[in-house]
Formats: C-alpha cells, sequence, structure tokens
C-alpha cells in the first residue's frame, strides 16, 4: 500500500505540492513503517525541499541553540560558584539547574553587577548567602 502511494506522489507535476505532500505522507509513513523502507520508497531530496520539512527542521534547530545555550549558562554560573565558595552541595546544584535561563542569566549578571541591589553571586560569602538568593529567585 505504501508504494502505491510513494507511486501516486512521484506522479503528482507541480514541484511545490509533490514535496509538501511527500513530506506529510513520510511523516505519516513513520508511525507505521520501518525507516529503511520509507526511505527506500521516497527520495530524500524532495523531503528535504518541503516546506513542512523545513518547519520541523528550524523547530529542532531553535530547541537546540535554547538547550545549548541554558547548558553553557548553568556550566558558567556553576563554575563561578564553585570557584567562590567550593564544592557545591548536590541538592542547591539540583536547584540551580532546574533554573530557566532568564534567572540563569539574573544569577550571572548578579555576579557581574558590583553596583546591584541585590546580593551578588561573587559577593556570596557562604553557602547560606547562595541558598537565600536561590529561594529568592526561583520561583519568580
Amino acid at each position: 500500500m505504501l508504494e502505491q502511494v510513494a507511486a501516486a506522489v512521484d506522479m503528482i507535476e507541480e514541484t511545490q505540492e509533490r514535496q509538501n505532500i511527500s513530506a506529510c505522507v513520510q511523516i505519516l509513513a513513520g508511525l507505521r513503517f520501518e525507516k529503511d523502507l520509507i526511505r527506500q520508497l521516497f527520495r530524500e531530496e524532495i523531503m528535504r525541499e518541503s516546506v513542512i520539512y523545513q518547519d520541523i527542521l528550524q523547530k529542532g534547530l531553535q530547541e537546540g541553540k535554547q538547550e545549548g545555550k541554558q547548558e553553557e549558562a548553568l556550566t558558567l554560573i556553576l563554575r563561578l560558584l564553585t570557584r567562590r565558595l567550593g564544592a557545591i552541595a548536590p541538592q542547591i546544584e539540583q536547584k540551580i539547574r532546574v533554573l530557566l535561563i532568564a534567572k540563569l542569566e539574573d544569577l550571572g549578571v548578579d555576579a557581574l553587577c558590583a553596583a546591584s541591589r541585590r546580593v551578588a553571586l561573587l559577593d556570596f560569602s557562604s553557602e547560606t548567602d547562595l541558598i537565600s538568593w536561590l529561594d529568592t529567585h526561583s520561583y519568580e
């Protein structure tokens, strides 16, 4: 049956329409058929040119960039805290790991802004100061 659908898609003359329908069929076929079978029956370059595929790809790239940004901010903050306070207790590190990127950036900005009215990361003198900052900022 999938072979018949692939043959019907190949017969569509208008390129953009063929690419979009092919992409839709391949996505739906992926719910039932093996990846290798789908690749055998459909040309991959048609899928790549589809606006639907491009949209899915762009969303994936955007999510990957956001995750990378989150990981970079987390790594920097943990390094700064470790340098300033020594080893961070696992339960405190876990609280930091669940902060959203905006809160991680706030923590980092507080680290760099000596004139900040809030407690700055580099001004933390103890783990208690860090816990206080996390309690104040975690749920805003």
